[in-house]
C-alpha cells in the first residue's frame, strides 16, 4: 500500500497501538539511522527522555538506548514506557511531517494496555510528557508487585471459557489468602491472559476443572511481568495512588481525535470529562481486547494500522480471527459449516449473531514502522 492508498484507506482504518512486552525496540535502530526520520525520532526521545528523567530523578537517555541497540527489561519498565510512547509518536509524526498523512482521519484508534495511553496521546487529549507522570511515578511499585507473579493463557480447546465459573474460581482461591490471581486481558471467548502470585494459577485451574472445564489448559509464560489489569496492582495502592496523581495532570479538554475505542469497556467511551475516570479503571481493570476487536468489525473498519515498536498482541489476535473464519467458512464468505468446526465451536457459535466477524478475512494489517522503512526517502 502507497502513500495515496494509504490516505484513501484512513478513513475506514483503525489506529493500533501496542503495549509492553518482554522486547520493546522493535525496528526503532532502523528508523533512527534513516536520514529522513532522525531528526524526528531524536526529537520526541529526547523529550521523553527529559520528562522521565525529572519524574525518575534519575538519567534516562532513549536516544543512547536505541543507537546502542541496549534492550528494555523488567528492571527498566519505566524507561520501557517511555520508549514505547515515544517511538509511537514519533512514527505518527514522519507519517505526517514527511508524507503529509494526516493520521486524525482515521476511523478511530485502540491500544492494548500501554497502547490506550497511547492513544489518547495521538488523539490530543494529553500531551506525551504529562502522560508519563502517573506510569513513571509508579512503575518501580509495579516492578516490586511482578517478583511471584506469573503470567499464563488460559484457554479451552473448543468451547468458550465459562466467565461465571471463571470469577467464582478467582474469588474462591483469593479468598484461600495464599496470593490474589486475575484475568488482565480476554483475548477471546476461548483465551484469557491470568496474572496470578504463587501458585495461584494451579489453584484456579483446579477449581476450574472440578466445577465442569475439563477442557481447560494452562500454558505458562516464562518471563516476569506487572500485574497491570489484575487485582494485584490493589497491594501498592497503585488504582487510586495513579488517579491522585491525574488529578493534576494536565488534559486538553477535548475527547481524543480519532475517537478512542477503549479496552475498559470495549466501547467508544471517551469524552471530555471522563479521561481521568477511565484512565483509573484502566490500571486494574481486564482488557477487553475481543470485545474492542468485535466492535471494530462491527464498525466496519476495513485497514488496521499497528503503531509503535513491534507491535504484538493485536496484529497476533486478527492474524488468528482471520485464520479461524477462513477455515469455519471453508475460505469463502459463505456460511457453510464444515465437519471441523466442531473444534471451534466457541466461533461457530458466535457466526450468527455477530456476523461482521466474517469481515477478518479481509482486513488490511499494516504495521507502520515497516511500512515506513518500505517507503523512506532516498
Amino acid at each position: 500500500m502507497d502513500k495515496s492508498q494509504l490516505q484513501l484507506a484512513l478513513p475506514n482504518a483503525a489506529l493500533a497501538f501496542r503495549g509492553y512486552n518482554v522486547t520493546n525496540l522493535g525496528r526503532t535502530p532502523e528508523l533512527l539511522a534513516c536520514d529522513a526520520y532522525r531528526p524526528i525520532l531524536v526529537s520526541v526521545l529526547q523529550k521523553a527522555s527529559e520528562a522521565s528523567s525529572d519524574i525518575l530523578g534519575r538519567k534516562v537517555d532513549l536516544v543512547g538506548r536505541v543507537q546502542t541497540q541496549q534492550e528494555t527489561n523488567l528492571a527498566t519498565y519505566a524507561e520501557a514506557i517511555a520508549l514505547i510512547l515515544a517511538v509511537g509518536s514519533a512514527q505518527l509524526k514522519i507519517l505526517e511531517q514527511i508524507f503529509e498523512v494526516d493520521y486524525h482521519a482515521a476511523k478511530l484508534s485502540m491500544g492494548y494496555s500501554l497502547g490506550e495511553i497511547a492513544a489518547l496521546i495521538a488523539g490530543g487529549s494529553i500531551t506525551l510528557e504529562d502522560a508519563l507522570v502517573a506510569p513513571l511515578t509508579l512503575a518501580d511499585d509495579c516492578v516490586a508487585l511482578a517478583d511471584d507473579v506469573t503470567l499464563g493463557v488460559l484457554f479451552s480447546r473448543d468451547t468458550a471459557v465459562p466467565i461465571d465459573d471463571l470469577k467464582h474460581c478467582e474469588q474462591v482461591v483469593n479468598q484461600q489468602g495464599r496470593g490474589v490471581v486475575g484475568a488482565s486481558a480476554y483475548l477471546s471467548p476461548n483465551s484469557l491472559l491470568m496474572m496470578g502470585q504463587q501458585d495461584t494459577l494451579e489453584r484456579l485451574k483446579e477449581c476450574l476443572q472440578a466445577t465442569g472445564c475439563q477442557r481447560v489448559v494452562l500454558r505458562k509464560k516464562d518471563n516476569q511481568w506487572p500485574p497491570m489489569h489484575t487485582p494485584i496492582v490493589w497491594q501498592k495502592n497503585i488504582p487510586n495512588r495513579s488517579a491522585q496523581i491525574m488529578h493534576t495532570v494536565p488534559l486538553s479538554g477535548q475527547p481524543p481525535h480519532p475517537s478512542v475505542l477503549s479496552m475498559v469497556t470495549g466501547e467508544l467511551s471517551y469524552t471530555s470529562n471522563n479521561i481521568r475516570q477511565l484512565l483509573h479503571q484502566w490500571v486494574d481493570h481486564p482488557q477487553r481486547l475481543w470485545d474492542v476487536i468485535c466492535k471494530a468489525m462491527a464498525m466496519r473498519v476495513e485497514t488496521m494500522v499497528h503503531i509503535g515498536p513491534q507491535p504484538n498482541i493485536i496484529p497476533a489476535t486478527m492474524r488468528r480471527l482471520h485464520d479461524n473464519v477462513i477455515a469455519e467458512t471453508k475460505g469463502s464468505l459463505g456460511m457453510q459449516v464444515l465437519s471441523v468446526a466442531a473444534h471451534r465451536r466457541w466461533l461457530h457459535s458466535l457466526l450468527p449473531q455477530r456476523t461482521a466477524l466474517l469481515r477478518a478475512a479481509s482486513i488490511n494489517q499494516i504495521v507502520l514502522e515497516d511500512w515506513l522503512l518500505e517507503h523512506q526517502p532516498n
